[in-house]
């Protein structure tokens, strides 16, 4: 039975995309750093699947939890970098060094230690497949917004970096922009102020933010042999944010 690791697995996308993997008959390991929240979700999905307290950014901890997943479960089929944190939207010259290296270590450095240990052990059984979270923030340019642009851009960049040195060693790296989408992230955005949900749907051509069920389909998609000649890619699933240039409303383009 083919096993799967989902980082930041508490809630919103990556507690989705567990349940997803789950359904379709995987062992799945829940990774985050609310070590119950994991585990109780882990316990709800069944008793053969994992929660483990995880900090992506620790190196420690990665080595910790791959460990963990690979004596219980043998191998790792799947990687699923979802861990992320939510950053204020300020002016740049009031943003400080210690908040933008910590959205750096959390993205981007999280992503390069679980891709490193989970690729490690996918080229060691000759195959498997890597899912990085990205966003429309790493492809378009959004103001205010300069430490989680600079890490989501990065990691598409190591996306198509470790895709291109794992191809021919059966290692599969895909990455997934999302754009606005309705987690409790996206919730506590707008509790504070930073974003205006009604403008945000007025920019987005479907007209609505995505839900986390909905990214998580096409991640899981990435996963599967239906995918087994895509590597190095950047999938948007936005409902068209990145592709709608004009002005105005986007619901007002087909009018």
């Amino acid at each position: 039975m083919e096993a799967a690791i989902i980082t930041g697995a508490a809630d919103g996308i990556g507690l989705a995309t567990a349940r997803l993997f789950a359904a379709r008959g995987w062992r799945v390991a829940l990774l985050d750093v609310r070590a119950e929240a994991v585990e109780a979700h882990a316990a709800a999905l069944g008793v053969e699947h994992l929660g483990v307290r995880c900090d992506v950014a620790c190196e420690a901890d990665v080595l910790a939890a791959i460990e963990a997943v690979a004596a219980r479960f043998g191998r790792i089929d799947a990687l699923v970098n979802n861990a992320g944190i939510g950053t204020p939207h300020i002016p740049t010259l009031e943003q400080g060094l210690e908040g933008f290296e910590q959205a750096l270590r959390v993205h981007l450095s999280g992503t390069f230690l679980m891709s490193r240990e989970a690729g490690r052990a996918m080229l060691a059984q000759g195959g498997g497949a890597i899912v990085n979270l990205s966003s429309i923030a790493g492809v378009t340019g959004l103001p205010r917004r300069n430490a989680y642009g600079a890490a989501k851009a990065g990691v598409i960049s190591m996306t198509r970096s470790m895709a291109c040195e794992w191809a021919g060693k059966g290692v599969r790296v895909n990455a997934v922009a999302p754009g606005f989408t309705a987690t409790s992230l996206v919730q506590k955005l707008e509790r504070d102020g930073s974003i205006d949900i009604k403008r945000l749907r007025g920019r987005i051509p479907m007209g609505r933010l995505a839900r986390p069920e909905e990214i998580a389909e096409t991640i899981v998609f990435l996963c599967l042999p239906a995918a087994s000649y895509v590597t190095g890619a950047v999938l948007s699933v936005d409902g068209g944010w990145a592709a709608f240039g004009d002005a105005g409303l986007a619901q007002e383009a087909g009018v």
